[in-house]
Formats: structure tokens, sequence, C-alpha cells
């Protein structure tokens, strides 16, 4: 039994469309973008009490690079992961963890944006410079894509799926038109089926209420 504990538009939207990619049965049980997650009954699947969580043949998994690991070492014949003998094996980890690094930044400013509910309680200077490390982040992505159509040589991976879930978010708060490579790339990779089935149904909240936030002092000017 596989069991995936989930917020809509979050990291744990990328274990989702892993799941999704791996063809293979689980449940999945969505959670609310508050205080429920520091319940007990959730901490004690994460007890950092943040999503995802992974409940996957006994045992409880939490962190979305582990979670990635763990998922294509036990579904190898998916080809989404790239074992430890593979010639590809340190730039699939480089890149699968590299997603957390993006991750930071949009959190970031998902708090200043979203979370934080005053103007008053917003930095426009910690949102310019969170922007512009995203677009750090997108440049190192574009100099990886040069040349071919995925992260890796060898194909599709879950590396493009870290990856590419983590721009999901980022590109609420720095936009990846600039990055002509990137931006080709995301959207072969939004348009697969696991990533469509992964986005949040009419039923479930969103996370992001707009398309695109600009800094503060924009949003005032505006």
């Amino acid at each position: 039994m596989i069991r995936l504990h989930h917020v809509p538009e979050s990291r744990s939207m990328r274990a989702l469309w892993l799941l999704h990619e791996l063809g293979v049965p689980f449940e999945l049980r969505v959670w609310p973008f508050d205080k429920s997650l520091r319940s007990e009954d959730y901490l004690a699947l994460n007890p950092a009490g943040r999503v995802p969580a992974l409940e996957i043949g006994g045992e409880r998994l939490w962190e979305s690079g582990a979670i990635t690991e763990v998922l294509c070492e036990r579904f190898p014949e998916s080809g989404l992961g790239r074992a430890p003998t593979d010639p590809e094996r340190a730039q699939w980890l480089i890149w699968v963890h590299f997603s957390e690094t993006i991750s930071q930044h949009a959190a970031a400013l998902t708090q200043q944006h979203i979370a934080l509910y005053d103007d008053t309680m917003r930095s426009p200077v910690v949102m310019k410079i969170e922007a512009k490390r995203l677009e750090k982040c997108y440049a190192a992505v574009e100099a990886q894509l040069q040349g071919r159509d995925y992260l890796l040589e060898g194909g599709f991976s879950a590396a493009d799926i870290s990856v590419g879930q983590a721009i999901y978010m980022a590109r609420h708060f720095a936009r990846i038109d600039p990055f002509a490579a990137l931006s080709a790339w995301y959207a072969r990779i939004t348009s697969r089926p696991g990533f469509v089935a992964s986005r949040p149904n009419e039923a479930q909240q969103k996370l992001y209420q707009k398309a695109f936030y600009p800094p503060l002092e924009t949003e005032k000017g505006a």
C-alpha cells in the first residue's frame, strides 16, 4: 500500500507527479495548508509538520528528495531513476536535489506574498532578492538544457519531475520567458499526463490564486 499525504501546489506535488508517472496504485490524502499539519496525527507521519509524507510498505517517509530516490529504487523498471552504477547517477542526484534549492527561494516568496497577510509584514527587499536568486537558478537549468530535450542525455527522468515541479512554484514569482531552452523544456514536461494529473482539481483549494505575483512596490503602483 502506498499513501501520499499532500497539499495542492506544494512540494508534495513532486511526489504526486512521480507516482502518476510510475503508474503504480496509491491512495491520496489531501491536507489543507493550515495548522492541521501540526496535529499529532500528522506529526506522526512527518515530525517537521510539512508535506510530503509517504506511507509505503509499512514505512513512513518524508523529505521529497528521499521519497524520489526510494520510489525510483522500488520501481526501477520505470526508467525514471538512475542506478548507482549508471554513468548518469551523479548528475541525476544533483538535479533531483537542486530542485530543493529552487523550492527554498520559491517558499520564501510564497511566505512573503501569500502567508503574510498584511503589506506591513512583507519586505520588498526580500521579494527582489529571492526573485533574482530564482533567475540564477533558471540560468543553471538553461545551461544544462543546451542541446538536449531533458536534463539528462538518457531522457526524461525524476530529475525533470523534481526540477519541473520546483519551477512550477517559482514561476509565480520570477518569469521563465527570458530563458528559451528552459521554457521549451517546461512546456514539454508539463504536457505530460502525469503532470496534468498532479495539478489541483476544482474541488481542491489552490495555494496560488494568481498566475504571477509582482514585487510589493509594483503591486502598489499598479
